[in-house]
Parts: structure tokens; sequence; C-alpha cells
């Protein structure tokens, strides 16, 4: 059994804690606003408090209670443990706090899915010295563990370079169906988008790469009118309007080559 501390009590929080206890580890939790506990949890009244004596600390919290909840935090962790940050925080932010003075371990935690889809077995990256003991208590719970080499700071770098892409898929496929509807032709686009995700991914790849930069002052154009349709339909168009200022600086990038 593992004494685990989970920081901050929302969706995510909550979920690594119920998984945690019913895989019978004795686990604290602390969070200032959560109206509720999970079953088993033994709930401090401080942060501090509830670290105390901790083999792990799992912190749940938002990024931007980063740099606070470990400074209440690492101070008080024996030698041995491990302090495990699972916030959404920069590479340099995770960096800087693996830096600060403690006896503990510390681990970058990056979550690579939606937890409110797939609870605790979401995929996770790991990296820094704490990164094994993480590992070491998450897989028994089923969860697909991935350590990546470097110090603190690697695994989120590693899930920014992936947002890039799931983020910004995921607001051009709203913008594109969200048109489509307004269009009458959402069954149409969205057997297009389907289309386009299948196949050899590699290969897409290639292709976005190569055809981009060939065709960037074509495609702005076409981008350019694109973002007028939509404002005709009375449709946002951040993401196709993005995509044309993109394009520009491609083909403003591919004159020199052409002269």
């Amino acid at each position: 059994m593992t004494a685990c501390t989970v920081i901050g009590l929302g969706e995510a929080g909550a979920t690594y804690a119920a998984a945690l206890t019913a895989a019978g580890h004795q686990v604290t939790g602390f969070d200032p606003v959560a109206p509720t506990t999970p079953a088993g949890v033994t709930r401090a009244a401080t942060a501090a408090e509830a670290c105390a004596g901790a083999d792990i600390v799992l912190v749940m919290t938002g990024a931007a209670a980063a740099r606070s909840v470990a400074g209440e935090c690492l101070p008080v962790l024996d030698a041995g443990s491990v302090y495990a940050d699972f916030t959404s925080s920069s590479p340099g932010v995770m960096q800087e706090l693996g830096q600060l003075p403690s006896q503990a371990a510390f681990a970058d935690v990056a979550i690579l899915g939606p937890v409110a889809a797939l609870g605790e077995k979401t995929p996770l990256m790991v990296s820094g010295p704490g990164a094994q003991a993480v590992a070491d208590l998450l897989v028994p719970l089923g969860v697909q563990v991935e350590i990546a080499d470097g110090e603190p700071g690697a695994a989120m770098a590693h899930k920014l370079l992936r947002s890039v892409l799931m983020k910004g898929l995921a607001s051009v496929v709203v913008e594109a169906v969200t048109a489509g509807k307004a269009a009458g032709l959402e069954d149409w686009i969205r057997g297009q988008i389907a289309g386009q995700l299948a196949g050899d991914g590699q290969a897409v790849i290639d292709r976005f790469l190569t055809g981009s930069a060939k065709h960037a002052v074509r495609r702005s154009k076409e981008m350019q009118d694109t973002a007028s349709y939509l404002s005709d339909l009375g449709v946002p168009a951040e993401m196709t309007t993005a995509s044309a200022t993109a394009l520009a600086r491609m083909a403003q990038a591919a004159e020199p080559a052409l002269r």
C-alpha cells in the first residue's frame, strides 16, 4: 500500500483519487473548493497537511496554481518521496519546479487524452527523476505510461507539440462542421473530414508539408474567399482566417527562392 496524496479534487483529481483508493492505496486529498470528496479519501485542511508522510503526491490543479502548490508541498516531503506535477504548465515552468530545493524526486506528467472520457486509464507521458515511481504506481491501474528521456519539462514539451495538432485539428473540424450545417451540407462535410482522417497518415503529412508550401499563394487567396463565405453564412472563421494568414506567410517566404 502506498501513501498517496492528491492535490486538486476536481474531475481529474477525483478520478485518480478514487482509482487509487479502489486499488488499496491510502489516499489523502486537498482542494479548497471542490464540493465533494471521493469515498475512502481523507480530506486534509491544507496542501501541506495532505502531503505529510506521503510516498507520492499527484498534483491535479490548474497550471496557474503549480508554483504556489509546489512552494507549499515540496518543503514538507520526506526523502524518497515523489512529487508528480500533472498540471498543464509549460516545459519551462516544469524545469523551474524540478530545480526547487526538496528531498522529493520531481516528475513532470503529461496527460495525453481526455480524462472525462478515458478516466484513470488516460495515457500518460512522464519525465524527470520521479518518472519510474509514477509508472510503478499507475501501470497496475491499467494506465499506459511512457517515460520520456530528459529532465522535468520533457513530457510537457511532447504534450504541447501534440496539442498543436489535436487542439488545432479539433478547432478546424468544429469550424468546418458548423459551416457545413449552416450551408445545409453537414453530412457531406463530415464525409470529407472522415475521408481525410483515414488512410496512410505519413503520406498525408508529406503531402501537407510539400503541397502547402508549393501552392501557398493560391491557397491563401482561396482561404480568404472561404473566410468571406463563412462570414456570409454567419459562422465564425477564426481557423480559416488563421490558415489564410499562415499560407500568406509561406508564400512570402518562398518568394526569394522563386526569383
